[in-house]
């Protein structure tokens, strides 16, 4: 069973899930049922709302049909014989999807009294499935379409191995403890609101300090490496999006066009356009290039509502989007110096691990010469190679304008995120004829690369927040310190010490609730304050301040310089490796 890929052994449950459902809801249609990245779902019309009790029902006949060992067999059938099949058990759904393949051939696959339409592969029989488990379920509209009818979509999990279903088990459970849905509620750092409109990010104080001190960090870092940064609009023309070709390739991804002087104008869904008008406003020399421009730019993107997550999937978002435009023979050095800066700046936000891949380029339709691509997938390879890491080559994966490199990082509960991507271009640059002035006189089109450290920063925001469960590191806690009084008498006494940590650059609140001490500190232990300072009369009279730290309790006494000191070593991102 180990040789068995797990996609295979995931897609083989969602047939055993479908048998299930049809013992427990015999006219239940069928929709469709993949495997994904961490399990499976399938799809359902349903005759009544699902209940947890259904699923406690369904994870048990599941178990049993897979204790059954039901071999799974193929069989192909015609497109007259394939419709006849499905229309005998009335089941509308696959109607639709063999009406709309149009194939001369169908194929099918039945265990036990199961049969459905699907390509496989399969595992042998049922018995091979391992280990499942059901997790949850939602609505889903078919076809990921609104204006189709919202079937129930159940989703689960299978393992070969009884003892990786209970690891990933357990990784669910905190990823729940982690939602940043709920955290970001309970520390009060964002908000959406549907008067507002769905899939917009309202950044509240708490978050909104934790997002300046992340571009306060990346503006820094960014000067360091001569970048030079930009800002640009929020709408363009529709011409400019025409060039771009994202009318062409994207527009079911745009907001509709508002019409300003008899001219549609779009939203922007991607701020490259800008950039690349800003390298066209004047003529470049070699001598120029590279040039390195980035932009912390606000996109706006249409997203389903069912697909809509938390800080995860949204309708506004700010990319830390950057463009590099050099030559050929710059590329390799470039290429180089873009992902080292990537992986260093991950590190100091706290992920140390990750893993790389190289997508190639695409068996269909690609845009620039053989020999650009060529060079591109070697600076690629070669910059991952000459830092000495571990990658994966994505055959083919690259997108159809060039090669990139996508970097997954791992969090504190061992789950892979999509973050940063150096991606090669070779389509705008021909689209907006692109040139620089070469050693010999000669125009030449620029190598174009697209980078972005954290995707965006809603998203990247929502990992931190599961990352470290709430729990920041001392520089990025919108809090740092919280005064409690003991009683109100030492009210301005505390107001004068917040203006004293302020002044020092340490983000300081004060409780001026009337609520007793203990209540005091576990609301600032529940709001992740890493530092409390209790004051009473001997604080007030000695001097003296009593310290609490979140992770080690009472500190005991420190003078007030002495504490300055101790967080000033501690209030720092930790070292940008060189």
């Amino acid at each position: 069973m180990s040789n068995i890929p797990l996609s295979t052994i995931r897609h083989s449950a969602s047939h055993v899930l479908a048998q299930a459902v049809l013992n427990l809801f015999p006219d239940a249609k069928l929709a469709i049922g993949p495997a994904i990245d961490d399990g499976f779902y399938y799809d359902f019309d349903l005759p009544r709302a699902l209940t947890d009790e259904d699923i406690d029902i369904l994870d048990k006949d599941m178990k049993r049909i897979i204790r059954e060992k039901q071999r799974f067999e193929q069989r192909d059938l015609s497109r007259s014989d394939a419709l006849a099949e499905v229309q005998k058990t009335n089941q509308s759904y696959k109607v639709e999807l063999i009406e709309d393949l149009n194939l001369e051939e169908y194929s099918f696959y039945e265990n036990g009294p199961f049969v459905d339409l699907c390509r496989g592969p399969h595992v042998e029989h049922t018995g091979q499935i391992g280990y499942t488990k059901l997790l949850r379920y939602s609505g889903a509209y078919w076809r990921g379409d609104e204006k189709n009818k919202m079937l129930q979509r159940i989703y689960g999990t299978a393992f070969a191995q009884k003892d990786q279903l209970n690891a990933y088990l357990h990784q669910v459970e905190e990823a729940k403890k982690r939602d940043h849905r709920k955290i970001g509620k309970d520390l009060d750092l964002f908000s959406m609101n549907d008067k507002i409109g769905a899939g917009l990010v309202l950044w509240h104080p708490k978050g909104s300090m934790i997002r300046h001190l992340i571009e306060e960090f990346w503006k820094k870092e960014h000067f360091k490496n001569n970048y030079q940064l930009l800002h640009t609009p929020h709408i363009g023309k529709a011409d400019l999006w025409k060039t771009s070709g994202h009318l062409d390739f994207y527009e079911e991804g745009m907001f509709s066009p508002v019409s300003i002087d008899e001219q549609d104008y779009y939203l922007k869904p991607m701020n490259c356009p800008f950039h690349i008008g800003i390298f066209n406003a004047k003529k470049w020399s070699y001598r120029e290039l590279p040039l390195r421009l980035a932009e912390l730019g606000t996109v706006y993107r249409f997203e389903r509502s069912g697909v809509l997550h938390g800080l995860f999937r949204v309708r506004g978002f700010t990319q830390d989007d950057a463009h590099i435009f050099c030559s050929k023979e710059d590329m390799n050095s470039e290429i180089q110096e873009v992902l080292r800066f990537c992986l260093n700046t991950l590190k100091v936000f706290g992920f140390q691990n990750y893993k790389l891949f190289v997508s190639t380029k695409p068996e269909e339709k690609s845009v620039g010469s053989d020999d650009d691509w060529r060079a591109a997938e070697a600076a690629l390879k070669l910059a991952v190679e000459d830092l000495n890491l571990d990658y994966e080559i994505d055959e083919g994966g690259g997108a159809f304008y060039g090669p990139k490199i996508d970097i997954k990082i791992e969090d504190a509960i061992g789950r892979q995120w999509q973050c940063s991507t150096i991606q090669f271009d070779f389509n705008l640059p021909e689209r907006f004829d692109l040139n620089y002035t070469g050693s010999d006189g000669n125009a030449h089109r620029p190598f174009m690369i697209h980078r972005a450290l954290f995707g965006s920063l809603e998203r990247f925001f929502g990992i931190l927040i599961e990352h470290y469960a709430g729990r920041f590191p001392l520089w990025l806690a919108p809090v740092q310190i919280s005064l409690l009084p003991i009683k109100s008498d030492f009210h301005d006494y505390c107001k004068e010490l917040q203006r004293a940590l302020n002044a020092q650059g340490i983000r300081c609140e004060v409780d001026l609730s009337s609520e007793k001490l203990g209540y005091k500190i576990r609301q600032a232990q529940t709001h992740q304050v890493p530092y409390m300072i209790v004051v009473g009369q001997d604080e007030v009279s000695t001097g003296e301040l009593s310290v609490r730290c979140r992770e080690k309790g009472d500190l005991g006494k420190f003078l007030l310089k002495d504490l300055i000191e101790m967080l000033d070593k501690e209030n720092k991102p930790a070292d940008f490796p060189s």
